[in-house]
């Protein structure tokens, strides 16, 4: 029993991050943002530092971020849920 509690919670820490919402997007950390699909280091970073100027207010604003377009934006979509 105690090791399906873990196993489900372990599970839950994984696709948190699938749920995550477009203010959670304001917030993440680096790492966090490394575990979408197409995120690297250096895309995370650009994404911090874009948010810092002024928050997203949509996932299409991403695009706003040197080095992300469309293909990387319909790739968080499918990993980010919209407000």
């Amino acid at each position: 029993m105690f090791k399906k509690i873990i196993l489900g919670a372990l599970l839950f820490a994984g696709t948190s991050l699938m749920a995550m919402s477009v203010g959670e997007l304001n917030k993440a950390s680096k790492e966090e943002l490394m575990e979408i699909k197409g995120i690297g280091e250096a895309k995370a970073e650009a994404i911090i530092k874009e948010r810092n100027s002024a928050a997203f207010a949509s996932v299409d604003d991403l695009e706003k971020v040197k080095g992300i377009g469309p293909a990387i934006v319909e790739n968080v979509k499918n990993d980010v849920k919209s407000k």
